[in-house]
């Protein structure tokens, strides 16, 4: 039974996330029943990352199986057919081995988070970005940012109905850069807590505004309290980037 691993690319706007919902529209749910048009096969996808709603991917990456052997460019072809008019399409397609799995043979994740920060609210990419209107100081985000890489307990910045059983993580690279009007940020590891990522970005805005010193994303971090963490940022602006195997 040939295995097939796909890149993806998706506008997270009209979708509930990732992961099937009954009732709600999903990425899975409209790749599936793209699968299921060419292939008359009934197939579950799994994806390296279970992205939430209105988030976006660049680089997600998701394996299913399936009964006949097709070409991978086949394959992709017919999806980027059947996807329409979703917004999502297949960026390529590769035949892998029946031991790799999306989710569990990743070895790092990377996400970016686009914030614009301009005084005029965005006219093309209002879903696509966090508009926040007052100036921010990337410099200072960046170097606070850098007192939390390493292993450490995430509990400030873990979500209340996070399922994840240990708050301890590993953030390899948290970056923060100024990019004209958009300042961006970078991050990578292994795996995160459920919005992990729009909860630090929304304590580094506080940085950004000083509002908060440049120690306080760290005391934050320390106090291992989620009542610690700075309004958390919104899906609108979270990219999944791509995956590393």
């Amino acid at each position: 039974m040939p295995r097939y691993n796909l890149k993806i690319e998706y506008d997270g706007t009209p979708f509930v996330g990732w992961q099937w919902q009954d009732g709600q529209l999903s990425v899975q749910e409209v790749l599936e029943t793209a699968i299921k048009a060419f292939s008359g096969e009934t197939i579950r996808t799994q994806a390296a990352g279970r992205t939430d709603a209105g988030v976006h991917a660049l680089g997600q990456v998701a394996h299913f199986d399936l009964e006949k052997d097709w070409d991978p460019f086949r394959v992709s072809e017919a999806l980027n057919y059947h996807l329409r008019p979703h917004p999502v399409a297949i960026l390529s397609c590769e035949k892998v081995g029946a031991d790799f799995e999306a989710r569990f043979s990743a070895r790092f994740r990377h996400y970016e988070y686009r914030i614009l920060n301009r005084r005029a609210r965005p006219a093309l990419d209002e879903k696509r970005v966090w508009h926040v209107p007052v100036p921010l100081d990337a410099n200072a985000m960046h170097a606070a940012a850098q007192t939390v890489l390493g292993q450490h307990d995430f509990t400030t910045f873990r979500a209340a109905e996070c399922q994840a059983k240990s708050p301890i993580r590993t953030l390899d690279r948290l970056d923060v850069s100024r990019e004209g009007e958009m300042v961006v940020l970078r991050v990578s590891a292994l795996s995160f807590l459920h919005h992990q990522v729009r909860s630090l970005t929304g304590s580094l805005k506080l940085v950004g505004e000083g509002k908060w010193p440049m120690e306080g994303l760290r005391e934050a971090l320390d106090a291992r309290d989620r009542a610690r963490c700075g309004a958390m940022a919104p899906a609108s602006g979270l990219y999944l980037v791509g995956v590393d195997y």
